[in-house]
């Protein structure tokens, strides 16, 4: 190929800082964010873009829904302004998906300097009889570390429920989510990000999963503080390079601004968690990873 749950309380994960300051060396940050109808209208707003690529900045990969446009070059256009400090990211992109006729795209942003990306692995699950309304788009990822047959492998799978149907694409997920760990008998990591329009307590479907897990909880993740929306879903103890350090990064505290200020950014905040960038944590030792990346 070509590459180019055991977690904090909630009290502890209120403390963890919003984003590192540098990226660790010994470990994978993996984000995801609604960027709430990320669109040309937005793309024009210097200061909105400008927190937009810091809150890239600060993570290995982001995982982005409800990118709406009708043209090609949003994407590409921020992708530079992230770069414009001197990073090294990139992106791949899906297709423009929904049933009606405002469509969205997922994409994935990430630092080449830390991560690769098997593109012959990007693709969209099946959606049998449409149960889902956006199906979820998938991407294989491998750590940059030397021996690179050490390197942590997974599957990212972006999802953005309808808000109308969460019960149903809820079920839905339980099929897709299976369907995505045995797409190839050589990867069990599968990482299911996004956002779900449902928290913890409305998980009940996603039980069924044999050791699922997830990052995110007991804490809100949309802009206005009220609901948990965004997680990460992962199974153990397939996943056992999960660290156990999760967080929010809220938008208001971590850059300053008034609600009505974060809200041009998005009505969502990113959330994030960490995962050890070599395979079979605990077990790995001697590794070389990438070096660190101050975030400005």
């Amino acid at each position: 190929m070509a590459y180019g749950l055991a977690g904090l309380s909630p009290a502890q994960a209120q403390q963890l800082p919003a984003g590192p300051a540098v990226k660790p060396w010994d470990a994978v940050l993996v984000a995801s964010f609604n960027i709430q109808v990320f669109g040309e209208s937005k793309m024009a707003k210097q200061q909105v873009v400008e927190v937009l690529a810091r809150v890239v900045r600060k993570f290995d990969i982001v995982a982005i829904q409800e990118v709406r446009s009708k043209s090609d070059e949003v994407i590409p256009s921020f992708v530079r302004a992230v770069n414009a400090d001197g990073s090294q990211y990139h992106y791949v992109i899906g297709p423009r998906e929904g049933r009606t006729v405002s469509k969205e795209q997922y994409t994935f942003i990430y630092d080449t300097r830390r991560i690769e990306v098997d593109a012959s692995s990007l693709g969209v699950v099946p959606n049998p009889g449409g149960a889902l309304h956006r199906p979820p788009m998938h991407a294989r990822f491998r750590t940059r570390i030397q021996p690179a047959e050490m390197a942590f492998t997974f599957w990212l799978v972006d999802i953005h429920t309808d808000p109308d149907e969460v019960p149903q694409e809820l079920q839905a997920l339980v099929g897709a989510f299976q369907q995505m760990q045995a797409l190839r008998p050589d990867e069990d990591d599968v990482i299911l990000l996004g956002d779900l329009n449902a928290g913890p307590p409305e998980f009940s479907a996603l039980k069924r999963i044999p050791g699922i897990g997830w990052a995110v909880s007991g804490v809100t993740t949309n802009t206005r503080r009220s609901k948990t929306y965004d997680n990460l879903i992962f199974t153990q103890p397939q996943t056992s390079e999960y660290t156990g350090q999760w967080g929010v990064l809220d938008l208001q505290n971590t850059f300053g601004l008034p609600l009505e200020k974060a809200l041009e950014v998005s009505d969502h905040n990113p959330v994030w968690a960490a995962f050890y960038p070599a395979e079979h944590r605990g077990q790995a030792a001697g590794f070389m990873a990438a070096q660190p990346t101050t975030v400005k």
